[in-house]
Parts: structure tokens; sequence; C-alpha cells
């Protein structure tokens, strides 16, 4: 099922129409947009938080802050990333205020390279993966979702968390590693 060009001119025709129209204050309109974005800002919600209720709640603030400031938004084409990064940062915030548990690890502290990842993912479903992830420690995990699933690197991950570049990089084989561990064991288990 292909998407002409001229499907996706107007899909991106109604986003801007619908953009401009919540920048009026349009309820109807806010509530189309909160429609087409909610699924992919949850999502990104419960990887950060790996709690079901503190990614909903997280996702209705997003959106409050979001219709609030939607006023200020110059660059209507701009806003499924816009909208995105008030997602992370209200992810981030609420982390910071319980305390994000990251283990500090020393700048000689060794790490295995991304390089040298060999574990075969890919024998198992998404969301067994999805469980794990959910099972790690806030700091391992919040790491592993601003690098894998959006994007920043190491040390834009250490300037936001506030840890140094290899204490992220550190966080990140962490996480790989348990995450390893804990599909190798239910695999173990279900054979």
């Amino acid at each position: 099922n292909r998407v002409s060009m001229t499907e996706v001119s107007t899909q991106q025709t109604i986003h801007k129409h619908l953009i401009i129209q919540s920048q009026k204050g349009d309820q109807g309109a806010m509530s189309s947009l909160y429609g087409l974005y909610s699924k992919a800002m949850y999502n990104i919600c419960r990887r950060m938080m790996g709690d079901e209720e503190e990614a909903k709640d997280l996702l209705q603030e997003s959106f409050i802050d979001a219709f609030q400031k939607l006023p200020n938004l110059r660059e209507v084409n701009t806003f499924s990333s816009w909208i995105k990064r008030i997602v992370i940062n209200n992810c981030i915030n609420s982390l910071r205020k319980k305390r994000l548990d990251t283990e500090e690890l020393g700048e000689e502290q060794d790490f295995m390279g991304e390089e040298s990842d060999d574990f075969e993912y890919t024998k198992f479903r998404a969301a067994q993966v999805m469980a794990a992830v959910d099972q790690l420690p806030e700091g391992c995990r919040t790491v592993l979702n601003l690098y894998l699933f959006e994007g920043y690197d190491h040390k834009e991950i250490g300037g936001i968390l506030g840890v140094t570049e290899s204490a992220s990089k550190a966080q990140y084989c962490k996480a790989k590693g348990r995450i390893r561990q804990l599909l190798e064991e239910r695999s173990q288990y279900a054979g």
C-alpha cells in the first residue's frame, strides 16, 4: 500500500490547517491534532517512563504545555519535532524530579563498544524487548531511550542528564547487557 505524493501533500496541508486553527484556540482542531499525534507521543512517554500511568500523565501534561505554547510556534511545519521535544523534555524533567538513578562511572571505566554487539535481538518479539527495557533501572532506561529511539548522541545525553559522556556510554552498555541477560533468561524458561 504505497502512499502517493499527492496524499502526503494533502495530509501535510490538513495538519498545517489544524495547527493554524489550534493556534487560534479552535478546540476541535486541538482535539484533531491530539488524535493525530497522541499515540506516537504516548509511545515516547511509555518508553521513557517505563510505567503506563506515568506515561499517560506525562502525555496529558505535554499536550497541555504544547497547546499553551502553540501560539508562539512560528514554523508550523516543525510541529511534529516541536511536540516531540516537549514530550521528551517533560519526561526528563519528571525523571529528574524522581532523582534519576544513574551510576556515575569513571572515565577509565571499561565499557563494551556498540560495534562488538553481536547478540541476536531479532529472534525476540518487540513486546519481549520492550518488557525487558521496562525492567531496566531508570538511568539505564533513559539513556537507552534517548540514544536508541530518540537519536541523541552520548555527549547530548550527558548534557541533558548532567552526567559525563562516558557515564552515558556506560549506562547504555549496561542497559544493553541487562536486556541481553533478561532476554536470554526468558528464552531459557520458554524453551
